[in-house]
């Protein structure tokens, strides 16, 4: 581990990365990007934080559950915000739902907002909704895709083994290292 980051091939140089490992060619010829997947876990109380310590030990929870025979992990890493942040799921958000009058906002609003804020970091969440004019927190709307408001995460860049996301019981264990409740942010960019 170094500065909260564990990859699967022991410790990853980003350094030393080559720009077009993130690249592949088409059946005719054209160079095209590969997307990234994310497992990203996030507690459930949006303010909470845990030690750095208690940090990096989540992080070598999460990157062992990707160390088995024919599993991988690019990199597992932490992070700290100093406001609440927006841990999105990318492109599989599609649809939201306004939770006071259920009319469907568009993604587009979303990203508006957060254009306007300056960033996925917010001092309140409190924002008027498009729909019904109705002040609301946007952790209270209806994501099609669960996304979550946090100060602290472990992400996982794109795990692979047989079961992608985490059970509950490994939900559990990582619960039980840091200290809190957490869930899962599953994200495609």
């Amino acid at each position: 581990m170094v500065d909260g980051l564990v990859s699967g091939d022991d410790l990853y140089d980003h350094s030393k990365a080559d720009p077009q490992a993130r690249a592949f060619v088409t059946p005719s010829g054209i160079l095209g990007a590969v997307s990234d997947m994310y497992i990203r876990l996030i507690p459930t109380d949006l303010n909470w934080q845990p030690s750095p310590e208690v940090a990096g030990a989540a992080v070598a929870y999460v990157a062992g559950l990707f160390s088995g025979p024919g599993d991988a992990v690019e990199y597992v890493d932490y992070e700290f915000y100093d406001r609440i942040t927006l841990i999105d799921a990318g492109e599989n958000t599609s649809q939201i739902t306004c939770s006071r009058c259920r009319s469907d906002i568009s993604v587009d609003w979303l990203g508006d907002v957060v254009r306007e804020n300056g960033g996925v970091s917010f001092d309140h969440l409190d924002m008027t909704v498009p729909c019904c004019g109705a002040v609301v927190g946007l952790d209270t709307l209806h994501y099609d895709w669960p996304v979550g408001f946090a100060r602290f995460e472990v992400s996982a860049m794109n795990p692979t083994r047989a079961q992608y996301e985490l059970d509950a019981q490994e939900l559990a264990d990582m619960a039980s290292i840091v200290g809190h409740p957490v869930t899962q942010v599953l994200a495609h960019y």
